[in-house]
Parts: C-alpha cells; structure tokens; sequence
C-alpha cells in the first residue's frame, strides 16, 4: 500500500469504490431512485465497515499477547530513556568542565601554534616577494660588473621561484614575461660584448707585448655564453680573426710602401702595383714584417684558444677551476684536468653547463677554428707573393736571394705548424712551385757553366785555390755537405793538389766546380727540403753529362776539335781518371745527405747514385784499359824491330823501359801509387805476352842456347828498370810467362 494512501483523495476514493454504475443511474432513474440507491448504499458501507471491524477484532484477538507484551514494555521503555537523558546531561557537564580546564587552553596553544606558523609562511613570502621585487635592479647591478654568469643564474631561480612559490601572485604576473625579455637582452650583450671584446683584443697595437689584455672580461663573456648553450663564438671569432688579419697584412705593406726610398708610386694605382716597386732587399724587409706581424695575431689567437679551452672544460666538468692567489694558480684538490691557460680566478662551484657531446663539438670546433685561422693567414701571405711575382720578379732571384726567401718562409711555416698543430699547404705550395721554377733554372744555369767548362779545358792539372780546399776540408772536418761560410782574404796560396783526408788528388779546373757545384745543390737541398727529389734528379744529371762530356773529349778525342790539343796524352787521361776517382769520392756522402731529407716514398731514387758510380768506374776502367793500350801499341811498335842478338841490353829493350819510365813520370804526380802499380801489372803483363810471341816468330826457346842467355839479359834489365821508378820496386820477379806460348 502507498505510504500516501487516503481515502479523502477523490480518485483514490474512486479508485477504491467505482461510482461506475451510480454514475449511470444517476443518467436514467428519478429522484426516488436515487434515494433508494443513497440507501442502499450507506448500507453496503455499513457493512463494509462491519467486515473491517470484524477482521481488526480477529486481528487483535490473534495477536493480543504480542499486544499486551508492548505496552507493557512502553513504561519500561519509558524509564530507560529518561536514565539515559540524565545520564547524557551530567556527561555533557563533565565534558564541558573538561573542555574548559583541560582542552580549550590546549587546543588554544596549538591554535596559537599554526597561527605563527601562517604568520612565518606569509612572512617568508613576503620576504621572497621582496627579493623577487629587487631581481631588477640586481640584474643591472651584476651586468654592470660583467657578471653575466651571476645575472642568468638570478633570472633563471626567479623565474622558477615565480613558477612554484610565488604562483598567482597578481602583482607579479608580468614579471616572468620581464625576465624573460631581460634574459633576451642579454643574450644579445653578450654577444655585442664578446665581438668588441675581439676585435680590441685582436686590433691591439702589434707592439703591445700581452697575449690577452681583458682576460678576466673575456673568460666572463664565455661562461656567460655556455650558460646560454650559445656556440657561435668560435664563428665570430674566426671571422673577427680572418679580418684582422687581411687589415695588418694591408697595413704592413702600405708602411712598407710609404718608407721605401727610390720609388715612384704616382703612376702605381692600386697597392700591389706600389708593392712591385719595391726591390728585393725591401721587398723581403717587408715579407720578413708581414710573418712577424702574423704571427704576433697568431699567438694571441692561440691564447684566445688555450683559454676558451679551459673554459669549455671548466663548464664541462673536465677542468680544475683555478685559483689565483698572489699571481700563482692553486689546485682545488679534485681530479680533474689542470687548467693551463687560464690567468684569472674562476669560482670552484660553477656548475657543470654543457653536456658530453656539447664539450666534444665544441673542442673539435676550436681545433678547426685555429687551423682555420692559420690557413687564412697563409693564404694572405701567398697573395703578397702572388702580386709580386705577376712580373716574374721571384724567377729573376739569384740562388742566394732565393735561399733567403725559402728560409724565410720555411721558418714561418714551422712557427705556424707549433702554433695550430698541423700543416697549411697553400704558402708551402706555392713556395714549392717557386723552387721548382728555380731549382730548373739553378740546373740549367750550372749545366750551361759546367759544359762551357768542359768545352774550353785543356785537361792540364791546374792549381787548387785555397777557397775549394777550404771547402774539402770543411766537408772532411764537419762531415756536412754544405758550403762554408766565407772567410776573409787570407795569404793561402793556391796548392799543387786538392788534398781530400789523407790523399792527394791533381785536378783540372772543371771538377773543381763541379764539387763545388755538387756541394751547392747539396746546400738547395737543405734550405729547400721539399725540393730534394728535383734537386736529386738535377744532380744525377750534372754528373751524368761530365762523365759523358769527358768521355767524348778524351776517350773520343773531342779536345783535339774543341781546344786544339795536339794529342790525347797520357797526362791528359790520367788527369781525367783522378778528377773522376774524386767525384766518385764524394758521392756516397751526397747520397747519404739526400737520404736524410727524401720522403720515403722517393727512396727508389737513391739508386741513380749507384748506377751513376758504376758508370763513373766503368769510365775509369776504360781510361786505364787505354793508358794499357797505349803501352802496349808503344812496345808492339819496338818488338817489332826486337833482334836477339848483342850488344845486351838491346836497344829494343833500352827503348821500351825509357819509355815506360816516362810514362811512370807522367802518372807519378796524378794517380795514386796503388793505381800506378796496378797500371804497370797489367802493362807488365802485356809486355810479356808481346814478347813471348815476338820470341815464337824469332824462333827462340829456353833451350838454355846463347840466345836464350840473351833473352834473359834484356829480360834482367828489363826486370830492373821497375826497382828505380817510385812505387813499382818488386814489380816483375818472374818473367818466364814469356816460354809458356809454345
């Protein structure tokens, strides 16, 4: 049944009684009817409420004890709910009286408590509040000490400080924006800063002796631009460095320009023109000025490198942070790096700003920037080359001139080589182009001297001046091929023989210039190391045409055409013999000298100086086998007349030792002892085997006959002659080969 069940309700009233068919009646009976109805009804109802009360009776009477057992329990109940009231109100009294001596003074401490604690917070926000209020100001204040490092750092704890403690602050909502802007701004600074801090560093005069002038301003620019992750500094500074450097060459040259005497430069227009008039003691004062001047912007580059090195590696966490203290670094203690460069104090708790692979790139940028840097600087001093040379002024140099030049440039070249730890190729470039120009020249201007030479020598000894003993002797003392360095006119008078160690050699003039010349290309070599290949290949060639030359005018008899001799003497082959014995001397120690600077892969080249001393031997041989020859023609001509017969010793024999001892006389003062007994070996031999065969065709045996005897008296004289001629005593001791062609 509905909880808002009531009869009162018409159409829950309806509900329960249908008023259906009264409805209808009401429509079709009269009035009486209707009354009758009104009856008949109230007398249903009454029955109904008859029923009702019928069925709560039996309902009463089915559950009276049940009934009966509640009421009886109400006043029980009744009475446990008035104890219980009284009971709640004196424990609301003790609560109360508890609450008031005990609780509430408890409750009010801690009250109090959280209240100072709200206080504290709300004061500590305020304090915040305040400092955040002065970040401005301090901002300027650090930026006007360069504390870049310091600013950033402020601006970033700010920003955070406003993100976190100081979040929906009204009053500061725009100051993040602010920060921002200011952090912007000064990103900027720093990089204005840093371009004016290069440019002063590297515009300083050239006679200013300091390496890095604002090193404490510029060491601040850069940690200021790592806490910015902002590397374009190498790119600025390259830049800034490629500028300066194209400004002191320009600079050098128009000072040059503007002290030089005796030039006219009112029809030279532009610089290089007025450079082109410069001659060549100005022109290399000038060159000498420009490296100087480099490298002087080179050693301010490298300090800039070793600092920023440091500073990258402080930044990075690989570096000690140093410590100034009275002028000296102090070690903080920590096992990192030390820093090499740095001259200035840096706090020992930055924080590390760039990772790993930032530290790696930012390294290997500085390396390239530095050789970068170097390059530029050679490609500068190639130009002034290049515009000098537009009207072949570098071809024009003697040899000493162009030595100078070479050392000059090669000793800049090292300096830059320390200075950016690899080589730059462009200036070594165009000074090995140079060189080759020259070393072609040098060749051919010798090659052209030493054939006139030859073709003008009448191969007669000639006197030794004192300046190629000087020079012999200088190479034997120092074993250094190179030539000596000038000495004043002494009284030394020039010398029969050019005296090599302990041995003597008579020479003809030519191969004095020819060492000489061997000596000089010796000398290229070390001032020119990166031409030895040429030089190598130019010097075999020199030695090749005098061992030919001299081949043709002797053996071939081409000095009788070209300087009129009469005849090819023995004196004329003997001097060619020792001038060639004495180049042969020297050229190992050419080879050794060449060996020390050929690159490895040009070793192969080192056997032309083999093949070139076999070809000199095999000349010396063929002079020797035609001084025998001609002994031999000179005794065939007497044999052929030889008659055994007396007087003894016959006029044969007579002739022949004469004229041996005459050839002995022409050796003796040119060739060497042991090759003047080789020489007479093999005549002796020779002789012997004419003889032996002029001895078949007379007829005559070693039957022990008179003949025989006389034989063996001719042979006796002959045998004695060789004990009065220097060095060939004991020569012949047997002489009876001469039997042995039966």
């Amino acid at each position: 049944m509905s909880a808002h069940f009531n009869l009162e309700n018409p159409d829950v009233f309806n509900t329960v009684f249908p008023w259906t068919q009264i409805e209808d009646s009401k429509v079709s009976t009269s009035l009486g009817d209707q009354r009758q109805s009104s009856k008949l009804l109230q007398e249903k109802l009454s029955h109904y409420l008859d029923i009702v009360e019928v069925r709560i009776a039996r309902q009463i009477s089915q559950k009276s004890d049940a009934f009966f057992h509640a009421m009886a329990s109400h006043d029980e109940l009744q009475e446990k709910l008035n104890h219980t009231v009284r009971c709640i109100e004196r424990l609301r009294e003790s609560i109360s009286v508890v609450n008031e001596k005990m609780a509430k003074e408890s409750l009010k401490v801690l009250k109090l408590s959280r209240t100072r604690a709200n206080y504290m917070a709300l004061f500590n926000k305020l304090k915040i509040m305040a400092s955040i209020h002065e970040t401005q100001p301090t901002i300027q204040r650090l930026l006007s000490n360069n504390e870049f490092i310091g600013s950033l750092d402020l601006i970033s704890t700010s920003q955070d400080v406003l993100t976190k403690d100081l979040a929906g602050i009204h009053s500061f909502k725009h100051l993040g924006s602010q920060l921002a802007e200011m952090e912007i701004l000064i990103d900027k600074m720093l990089q204005a800063d840093f371009s004016r801090a290069v440019t002063s560093e590297l515009n300083r005069p050239i006679t200013d002796t300091l390496q890095l002038a604002e090193e404490e301003r510029l060491v601040s620019i850069l940690f200021g631009m790592l806490r910015q992750n902002k590397f374009n500094f190498i790119d600025v500074y390259r830049e800034e460095a490629f500028t300066a450097l194209k400004a002191i060459v320009k600079q050098t040259v128009v000072e040059a320009v503007a002290v030089a005497e005796d030039i006219d430069t009112e029809n030279a227009t532009s610089l290089a023109d007025q450079m082109r008039l410069l001659n060549y003691a100005q022109w290399m004062k000038l060159l000498e000025a420009v490296f100087t001047n480099i490298m002087v912007l080179l050693n301010r580059v490298k300090a800039f490198y070793g600092v920023v090195y440091d500073v990258v590696g402080i930044a990075a966490g690989k570096t000690k942070a140093p410590v100034v203290s009275n002028g000296a670094p102090e070690e903080n203690g920590q096992d990192l790096n030390e820093a090499e460069h740095l001259h200035v104090s840096v706090s020992d708790d930055v924080d590390v700003m760039i990772s790993e692979a930032e530290y790696e790139k930012v390294k290997s940028g500085l390396k390239e920037m530095l050789g970068a840097i170097c390059d530029y600087a050679h490609d500068r001093c190639v130009k002034v080359m290049s515009a000098r040379a537009k009207d072949g002024f570098l071809e024009r140099l003697s040899s000493a001139e162009f030595v100078s030049l070479s050392r000059e440039i090669e000793v800049f070249v090292a300096d830059t080589e320390r200075v950016c730890g690899r080589k730059s190729m462009s200036l070594r470039g165009v000074l090995q182009t140079q060189a080759n120009k020259f070393v072609a020249r040098f060749h051919e201007e010798r090659k052209t001297k030493l054939g006139l030479i030859l073709d003008n020598e009448r191969w007669k000894q000639a006197d030794v001046p004192a300046e190629f003993q000087d020079l012999v002797n200088h190479i034997v003392q120092s074993g250094n091929l190179t030539l000596p360095e000038k000495r004043s006119e002494s009284e030394s008078r020039p010398t029969e023989c050019l005296k090599v160690g302990e041995e003597e050699f008579a020479v003809v003039g030519t191969v004095l210039m020819l060492i000489k010349m061997m000596m000089e290309y010796c000398q290229c070599v070390v001032d020119i190391p990166t031409a030895t290949p040429d030089l190598l290949t130019r010097l075999i060639d020199l030695l090749k045409m005098f061992n030919s030359r001299t081949c043709q005018l002797l053996i071939g008899a081409g000095a009788r055409q070209m300087v009129g001799l009469k005849t090819i003497s023995t004196k004329n082959l003997a001097l060619a013999s020792r001038c060639l014995q004495l180049v042969v001397h020297f050229i190992p120690q050419v080879k050794n000298h060449f060996e020390k600077t050929l690159p490895s892969k040009n070793s192969n080249m080192l056997k032309n100086f083999e093949k070139i001393v076999k070809d000199y031997d095999d000349h010396i041989e063929e002079i020797s086998h035609k001084l025998v020859t001609i002994s031999d023609n000179m005794a065939e001509a007497q044999l052929s007349k030889y008659e055994v017969k007396a007087p003894m010793p016959s006029q044969c024999f007579r002739t022949i030792c004469k004229q041996l001892a005459k050839l002995h006389e022409a050796l003796i003062g040119i060739l060497g002892l042991a090759q003047i007994r080789t020489l007479f070996t093999r005549m002796n031999e020779s002789f012997l085997r004419q003889l032996g065969r002029r001895l078949v065709v007379l007829g005559v045996t070693n039957d022990g006959g008179p003949q025989y005897g006389l034989v063996i008296s001719d042979l006796v004289f002959y045998s004695g002659s060789f004990n009065t001629l220097k060095g060939l005593e004991g020569l012949v001791t047997n002489t009876n080969c001469v039997w042995d062609l039966r």
